[in-house]
């Protein structure tokens, strides 16, 4: 895979907690073209984090991304908030998405919850550059109000909020009386992803216009599956807590891997089939068809690989 060596030219700490940086290429030509709701992978202290890009898509000379400080996680966000200053370069993996606006949508709404306001910038940012017509709710906690005074600039219907009690209703109204062709799209933790999610199908949503954007690396458990490998025949079981590389490792087969977030694409394995549960953040929807994350994704029923 391509990638890029960008420079450190900005470091904002405003939001407690949350270290935005801007990157540049040295040179400060321009940068790739990306779509709404994209992440850039950035290798890391431990391995390669994804970050979602906020700022300009189109012809951009910068790159923006916020990132929250996880003292218990891999130690990414630590290397990003306590080593990288101005002037220091990183390699970062071009653009990629799985969190694309449908361009059919008659309304997009965007549900997202702390750090995960972070995709939904770039969707308003574009959103307004091409006159579509979307609406937010934002809950975070107090003090890490991240973006909020940006989203006030880009978009008029916005509802940002700090309370459970008022977001849930709030949620509720919003996914009651939505035109029909909206599209929803969801991103925050994972608890709160399933929460959103539910509260959508039991409102009727189709799980066609109901999209959600995971942080790599914390992912729930999931149940059992069985896997099948088309080379040998063995069929064995994947626990529920436990990823189907490491299973594969500990069996003795050798699966490339580096972040173990679904973000990199290092344990990319042939599906050839089965029902998948996909997790990551690397593939591309044509990509799934018949292929899978090992590290993170999961599957329903019996999955067979081609391995």
């Amino acid at each position: 895979m391509s990638t890029l060596t960008l420079e450190v030219v900005a470091v904002d700490d405003h939001v407690p907690g949350i270290r935005t940086l801007t990157l540049a290429r040295p040179d400060r030509s321009v940068l790739p073209s990306f779509t709404p709701g994209s992440h850039l992978v950035i290798q890391c202290a431990g391995g390669a984090n994804a970050y979602s890009l906020t700022g300009d898509t189109t012809a951009p000379r910068e790159y923006m991304v916020s990132v929250l400080e996880c003292p218990q996680g891999r130690g990414g966000s630590r290397w990003i908030h306590q080593t990288l200053a101005v002037g220091d370069t990183v390699e970062a993996h071009l653009p990629r998405s799985a969190f694309a606006p449908v361009l059919r949508a008659r309304r997009h709404l965007f549900v997202a919850a702390g750090i995960g306001i972070t995709p939904m910038v770039s969707h308003l940012r574009s959103a307004r550059r091409w006159g579509r017509d979307v609406r937010l709710l934002y809950i975070h906690r107090q003090g890490r109000d991240a973006y909020v005074d940006e989203i006030r600039k880009l978009t008029d219907h916005a509802t940002i909020v700090t309370g459970r009690a008022a977001f849930q209703s709030e949620l509720t109204t919003a996914l009651a009386c939505q035109p029909f062709g909206t599209h929803v799209y969801i991103c925050g933790p994972s608890q709160f992803i399933d929460d959103v999610v539910a509260t959508a199908t039991a409102s009727g949503w189709p799980p066609s216009r109901i999209h959600v954007e995971h942080f790599g690396g914390e992912l729930a458990p999931g149940d059992p599956f069985e896997v099948e490998l088309s080379s040998t025949g063995d069929v064995f079981t994947v626990e529920a807590g436990v990823s189907l590389l490491e299973l594969l490792t500990s069996r003795g087969y050798a699966v490339p891997s580096l972040c173990h977030q679904g973000v990199c694409g290092e344990c990319r394995l042939p599906v050839r089939s089965g029902t998948v549960l996909h997790r990551d953040l690397y593939l591309t929807e044509d990509e799934r068809r018949d292929s899978m994350m090992a590290c993170v994704s999961r599957a329903s029923g019996r999955v067979e690989l081609d391995l």
